[in-house]
């Protein structure tokens, strides 16, 4: 379904507007583009919090435009999102765990030719969508980018920089890239803990989940799926390129494979035996071992627990609810602090380093800012991919490298 049959009433359509994350891309949404020419709204279930939105945010960032149009829908009713989301050029969906949520919205996104990204960092989910809807999308032209929050752009952006820059000073792609995560300050998702908690819940039910979870390449297109990489880091070690011991990341289950597919889609620009991994920097030296075997053992009894039905059930009733999250002074006091270091496959004098920082707390404030940077790059920029399946670096790479450090307070700088 083309444009020009079909014309769109807004450029973006912000689902899951009356949520924590909504509210937070919605007050960015109106503040940084309320007084420009691209159109927005806000979509929910519910007619009176979706106007109570609206609201909040037009009295805090007045404009001389029209306040955001208002769009009420059920995501579990197929027939009212194919008449929602062809009235958008792009959905840009904060409404998770995704794999309870966010099916029919993505499916009707595929058939429609609208543009869509997310937050999710369900990794089984992903590759059910991509199995599903690639043919579809590729046929309507709809461009459908998951992970662009902190997971994954971070991630997949660096290392989309670093192998740029190695390539136009060697001549060469890197041999490996290095994520170290140094420092953030931000309050634990109750989303991002909720999608984990769902996850372990399908990985229980269906020991095919529990492969597809562990597979290092399971975002990998159909038979591209052979690398170096194995499993993530989960043991405390030291590493010496950084002269610190590291221990497991959180996250990196989920980047890694976003990694990986990037690499894939591009046609393997960062080579075919290019190697990628995660973890977390710790301070204090030689004594950092302790540190870090802590982190180890805590992340083992954390994941122990959630992949147990009795234990997690435990798990949920002390973790963080979805659609809470700290307050905006804690968002405004949070960072990020990343390191990734591009290995030259030959010359370890001609190793690249990249810092990554963000000026908002990782789980909210940044990215919400992310998010909405991507979901205007895919309404407004000029991107060379057609319709299919993308991650952040290969469907909006150097378009979101620009605007990231301009509009969003995430920065990338080579240190060498």
């Amino acid at each position: 379904m083309s444009e020009s049959n079909n014309p769109r009433e807004i450029d973006i359509l912000l689902w899951g507007a009356t949520g924590f994350t909504g509210q937070i891309v919605a007050e960015y949404m109106q503040r940084t583009y309320g007084n420009s020419n691209l159109t927005w709204g806000l979509g929910g279930r519910n007619q009176q919090k979706l106007e109570g939105v609206a609201q909040q945010v037009t009295k805090a960032h007045p404009t001389s435009g029209t306040a955001p149009a208002l769009y009420v829908a059920d995501a579990s009713d197929p027939a009212q999102l194919a008449e929602l989301v062809p009235k958008a050029r792009v959905v840009l969906s904060t409404v998770g765990p995704y794999a309870k949520y966010g099916s029919e919205l993505v499916a009707a996104c595929a058939a429609a030719g609208t543009h869509y990204c997310d937050l999710t960092g369900e990794v089984q989910w992903m590759q059910q969508m991509i199995h599903a809807h690639q043919a579809t999308a590729e046929a309507s032209g709809a461009r459908l980018v998951f992970t662009c929050g902190f997971d994954s752009i971070p991630s997949d952006l660096g290392t989309y920089r670093l192998a740029k820059e190695m390539q136009a000073r060697h001549g060469c792609a890197p041999a490996a890239v290095k994520y170290r995560m140094r420092g953030a300050s931000g309050g634990f998702s109750g989303g991002t803990f909720d999608s984990l908690i769902t996850m372990m819940e399908q990985a229980e039910a269906d020991p095919k989940i529990k492969a597809i979870v562990a597979d290092p390449y399971a975002l990998n297109p159909a038979g591209e799926s052979a690398g170096l990489d194995g499993p993530d880091k989960i043991t405390p070690e030291w590493d010496p390129d950084f002269s610190a011991w590291v221990g497991p990341f959180v996250m990196a289950q989920i980047n890694t494979r976003v990694v990986r597919r990037t690499n894939a889609l591009t046609g393997y620009e960062y080579g075919r035996d290019f190697r990628y991994d995660e973890a977390t920097l710790m301070p204090g030296g030689i004594f950092g071992g302790f540190g870090a075997s802590a982190l180890s053992l805590g992340t083992a009894v954390i994941n122990g627990m959630a992949g147990f039905g009795p234990t997690r059930s435990f798990l949920k009733s002390i973790g963080p609810k979805p659609g809470t999250g700290p307050d905006r002074a804690a968002q405004e006091r949070g960072y990020f602090h990343i390191e990734l270091l591009a290995k030259h496959p030959k010359e370890s004098s001609k190793d690249l380093r990249l810092k990554i920082w963000g000026d908002r707390d990782p789980g909210y404030g940044s990215t919400a800012k992310m998010l909405s940077e991507s979901a205007v790059c895919l309404a407004q920029d000029e991107l060379t991919v057609g319709g299919g399946f993308w991650t952040p670096a290969s469907a909006m790479g150097d378009e979101l490298l620009e605007r990231l450090p301009s509009n969003a307070g995430v920065s990338f700088e080579l240190l060498n």
